[in-house]
């Protein structure tokens, strides 16, 4: 769980990212997302909705196992995070790890 943490924090600091479930979704739909981290505290609803859509587009979903203060500390970010969608990894290496 480690290096998920450190590729997170990584690709929102060098890369491209959407956070937030509306901008996740909005990032899915235009189909510029490479990669969906959701909190695992994220509401079903939600959840069930995110997983959905990117499975219809072919991104990978990972439920991050914490809740979205945790994802919004990863994150670098002073609030809540329940959803992040990768866009551009930057220098992170998110895309060729198995999580």
């Amino acid at each position: 769980m480690a290096n998920l943490v450190n590729d997170i924090r990584l690709a929102v600091d060098s890369g491209k990212t959407a956070v937030g479930v509306r901008d996740v979704t909005r990032a899915i739909v235009s189909d510029s997302a490479k990669l969906i981290v959701v909190s695992s505290k994220l509401d079903q609803s939600s959840l069930d909705d995110i997983k959905h859509l990117a499975g219809i587009s072919g991104i990978p979903v990972i439920v991050y196992d914490a809740d979205s203060m945790a994802l919004g500390t990863v994150c670098g970010k002073p609030f809540s995070v329940a959803a992040v969608a990768v866009v551009d990894p930057g220098n992170s290496k998110i895309l060729e790890e198995k999580y």
